[in-house]
């Protein structure tokens, strides 16, 4: 549990920092005073969440990859999968910029996007989806960090890219009065920041990172992509629902859709633990796994279910208190606050259960069986989602959206989290593609208190 809580308490405070910054974009944005302002950083971030979880795939598989090696006792190899996975995320994330920037402005309309609403989206897409690449190789890096149990660097990479988020925000937004524009731009020098971070982490500091070699790349790509592509296929699935979620809500108005980028960004921030939890579980089970402890690797997945219950009903309860108090200080007006306070009051509960899939997810990605994963999110994403949303639509109209989303996750999260336990109790005792683990070097050693020592 302390390696449970160590992980991801560090990791939520770095996670935090980059959510509580595109939180405050909104609020910045919302104050000067245009709803469609609002639903601009909607509609993009809607978008935005495909480039992230392609980059969350790729990272799941370096942490899961890095972690085993090292529970193994080979650092060598440990640091050759940390050079190939890097450059597996940079070849895909360049590859998806270029498929997607000729594509933007279908994507928008396909949401429900028009009018100015939609050029302004556009516009901000346009300067930060480039700078995808500097995001993705930033956020394997922080997986490599985590790999080798050096919590608190990792926590460094994203907390240094929200930290520039939040001097530039103001003063690019008001200060040279660039409105949208200027968060897209503060986003952009964020990222810089978390790549310059995660690479001084990961090798300067660990030296985690081989020399590149081409040959090595190409030959370690498919055992990258054996975990990346179905992670990122397991990603995908939450914007894929996501984005029939932003089309349902976007037919009650601009409104709707403001409060639902309200609730875009409150989601992250009160569950960001969750989402940091679902990282750092990973990397625990990974070393335990490489080092043969299949016990200790049950022990993590019932601890991480413990914390992640208690973390969820809290933040419930502080989301259900503050309901009120975000509708003022976002001022969402009619539709955008009634949804507001419907998803604090009701909705928000239901990531108990959402909880559940993150952390079986994790678990399946580093125990060798990500289609698992793939497989549960994407009936999460179609069979749990569209068909409750589309009744709870058709009977109580916006909220009835957010109801139904909520109801279709409890199903998939207990399914999810049963499959898991059993997947656990037939694993064998070491990793097939692995050597036998040293006898006097288990995963233990690997989590101190954040401080980063490696198992071998």
């Amino acid at each position: 549990m302390r390696h449970v809580v160590v992980m991801t308490a560090t990791g939520s405070v770095g996670l935090m920092a980059v959510f509580v910054v595109d939180f405050a974009n909104l609020f910045y944005i919302s104050l000067l005073g245009k709803q469609e302002l609002a639903a601009a950083i909607g509609y993009a971030g809607t978008l935005l969440f495909f480039t992230i979880s392609i980059t969350i795939g790729i990272s799941i598989a370096a942490a899961a990859l890095v972690s085993r090696a090292l529970g193994a006792g080979d650092r060598k190899r440990a640091r050759r999968l940390a050079m190939s996975c890097l450059t597996f995320m940079a070849v895909v994330s360049i590859l998806f910029v270029c498929l997607m920037l000729p594509f933007l402005r279908p994507l928008l309309s396909a949401l429900g996007a028009t009018g100015e609403t939609h050029e302004i989206a556009r516009v901000f897409l346009m300067i930060v989806v480039p700078t995808m690449p500097l995001m993705g190789v930033g956020m394997a890096a922080a997986s490599v960090l985590r790999a080798t149990g050096d919590a608190r660097r990792s926590m460094y990479v994203t907390l240094s890219g929200g930290a520039v988020s939040a001097v530039l925000d103001p003063i690019l937004i008001f200060g040279f009065d660039l409105g949208v524009n200027g968060a897209a731009i503060a986003t952009v020098c964020a990222r810089i920041m978390i790549v310059s971070v995660g690479f001084y982490g990961a090798i300067k500091v660990h030296r985690m990172v081989a020399s590149f070699n081409l040959r090595h790349a190409a030959e370690d790509s498919g055992k990258v992509a054996a975990i990346a592509l179905p992670a990122i296929l397991t990603n995908i699935a939450t914007p894929v629902g996501n984005f029939y979620l932003t089309y349902a809500i976007g037919r009650y108005g601009d409104d709707a859709v403001a409060g639902w980028a309200v609730i875009g960004r409150l989601i992250p921030i009160a569950f960001g633990g969750l989402f940091a939890l679902s990282g750092s579980v990973g990397p625990i089970i990974g070393q335990n796994f490489g080092a043969g402890n299949r016990e200790r690797v049950r022990q993590t997945l019932t601890d991480a279910l413990k914390f992640m219950a208690a973390y969820t009903l809290t933040a419930w309860l502080i989301l259900f208190a503050l309901r009120n108090v975000i509708v003022t200080v976002f001022h969402a007006e009619g539709g955008a606050g009634d949804l507001i306070a419907f998803f604090c009051t009701f909705v928000a509960v239901s990531f108990l259960f959402n909880g559940m899939l993150f952390v079986s997810n994790a678990a399946y990605n580093t125990l060798g069986k990500p289609f698992w994963s793939t497989f549960f999110n994407w009936t999460r994403a179609t069979a749990g989602t569209i068909p409750f949303v589309y009744l709870g639509s058709l009977w109580f109209g916006a909220e009835g959206v957010l109801a139904g989303w909520g109801l279709g996750g409890v199903l998939f999260g207990i399914a999810a989290i049963w499959a898991c336990y059993r997947l656990i109790d037939r694993i064998p005792h070491r990793p097939p593609d692995g050597p036998p683990p040293p006898p006097v070097r288990t995963a233990q050693s690997a989590f101190t208190s954040g401080k980063g020592a490696t198992a071998g």
